[in-house]
């Protein structure tokens, strides 16, 4: 948005409104449009049992003025999986109860917020004790009499969109029907082809997942992909994927399609190629929701809208995929290949110093934060190389943070940054065969020293102004 444009934001159930414009006098707030309270489904926290005796927590919410008896459920593990549900207003789950459905969000082991101990029972379990966690989770509500235990579904995104494909690979017997979003079905290949950014990730993602290139792992990782018991799945499965995913690339959903299809089993397929890990643009929102109210109602038995905007129904075809099309994609390209490919050429004369202040307020339950933020991007010299500074600055009653970066003018490669907010800095020197500095919270020190294999471009506002120099024109790679 331009430096005069005005914009608010608002999310429903926080009660959240901010107004922005370029200049610090105070605006007229613009009226808030929250979803009706009268029409939202109760949210109640719930906990049972593991198997092997850990307490699980997690939340059922149920159809409006329905006796919670008997109901179809929707299962919706989240995502991460190193992430939990929390209480509040979630635009699936009000959706869904409103068609008719229990929707029951469990916080299984590894999720957060429940102590170490919780979440590091999760190491290398993913489809197994994890997975027995969202099964001892459908038990309880068949055994409380809330779920008809022939009327289960599983729903849910990236590690969730996993934990459906494995839900029905792995306990066929539990689940009616299920739709996989952006979810991997293969480990292997999901850990080959992670994106360059989470290589800092890796040593985690060994320990607590897997490393595929140790002998000891590849076995079980094998055992926990749903790809390699795609023929123990017999319920009907709806598969949602963004083309330009880097976190769980297409050809995860790719494989399961192609393996469902030719094992003759009931398989829908819906792909955005203006998509990543998760869809964005509202029509693609839209029509996936669509799609899943459609595929539910017909499994499930709830309700569905059957009138449709032209646009969205236009939209809903589009994206729709014949099966009998689909052929697996190969995976990002291998690490070599992408460490040895020459970085985009961003143009760093695009750019003329300039200095933008904001002024904005956040109004939440009553109470009103002003917030005075800026970015100055000048012309400088750092390490006797001609330079950008850019500047970014915010502060509240919170306090005051900074984000200083200096970049190479010609290239918009990084040569420094530095970070400040309260007790916490970060000072980061970047060389060409790697970053070193210091991270610090109070008296507490972390050195830094990450060596590179190739050239990297700097996050934070140094990515901004990379991004901003690309010629990004159509069919730009």
């Amino acid at each position: 948005a331009r430096q005069e444009d005005v914009w608010s934001v608002r999310k429903a159930g926080l009660g959240l409104l901010m107004s922005v414009r370029g200049d610090h006098k105070p605006i007229p707030v613009i009226e808030d449009v929250s979803v009706p309270v009268e029409h939202l489904a109760e949210m109640k926290p719930v906990s049972y049992t593991s198997r092997d005796g850990l307490t699980i927590r997690g939340y059922l919410t149920t159809p409006k003025g329905i006796k919670a008896k008997g109901l179809p459920v929707v299962v919706m593990p989240h995502g991460g999986p190193w992430y939990r549900d929390q209480w509040g207003y979630d635009p699936y789950v009000q959706f869904l109860a409103n068609r008719g459905y229990a929707v029951f969000q469990p916080n299984f082991r590894g999720s957060t917020g429940y102590g170490k101990a919780f979440f590091n029972a999760a190491k290398r379990q993913w489809g197994m004790a994890m997975q027995d966690d969202i099964t001892d989770g459908v038990r309880y509500l068949i055994d409380k009499k809330i779920a008809d235990p022939d009327m289960v579904a599983i729903f849910g995104g990236s590690y969730g969109g996993y934990a459906t494909l494995a839900g029905l690979a792995f306990t066929p017997d539990v689940y009616a029907c299920g739709v996989s979003y952006v979810g991997v079905s293969n480990m292997l290949t999901f850990l080959k082809s992670i994106p360059a950014y989470w290589e800092p990730m890796r040593k985690f993602l060994n320990e607590h997942v897997g490393d595929p290139d140790n002998p000891e792992d590849l076995e079980r990782l094998i055992e926990q992909s749903p790809l390699f018991a795609a023929d123990k799945i017999t319920a009907p499965l709806l598969v949602i994927q963004g083309a330009n995913d880097p976190r769980v690339v297409k050809a995860e959903s790719d494989q399961i399609v192609v393996a469902m299809r030719d094992l003759g089993r009931e398989v829908e397929y819906m792909v955005a190629e203006d998509e990543g890990h998760g869809f964005l643009n509202e029509e693609n929102r839209i029509a996936m929701t669509v799609a899943m109210e459609k595929f539910f109602a017909k499994h499930l038995g709830g309700r569905f809208q059957e009138q449709i905007r032209p646009a969205i129904s236009e939209r809903y075809a589009a994206l729709m995929v014949p099966v009998e099309s689909v052929v697996v994609s190969e995976p990002m390209g291998d690490l070599e290949a992408a460490l040895t490919a020459p970085l985009p050429a961003a143009d760093g004369g695009v750019y003329k110093p300039v200095k933008l202040s904001y002024a904005s307020v956040a109004n939440t339950q009553g109470m009103e934060i002003p917030i005075e933020s800026g970015v100055e991007l000048t012309e400088t010299t750092r390490e006797n190389k001609p330079a950008w500074l850019t500047v970014a600055t915010q502060s509240s009653m919170m306090g005051s943070a900074s984000d200083t970066f200096f970049v190479e003018r010609a290239t918009l490669l990084p040569i420094y940054r530095g970070v400040k907010q309260g007790p916490v800095s970060v000072a980061m020197h970047y060389r060409q065969n790697g970053i070193n500095g210091v991270i610090a919270m109070g008296p507490q020190e972390m050195k830094v020293d990450t060596p590179l294999e190739a050239p990297v471009f700097g996050d934070g506002t140094a990515l901004d102004i990379a991004i901003g120099a690309l010629p990004l024109a159509a069919g730009y790679k």
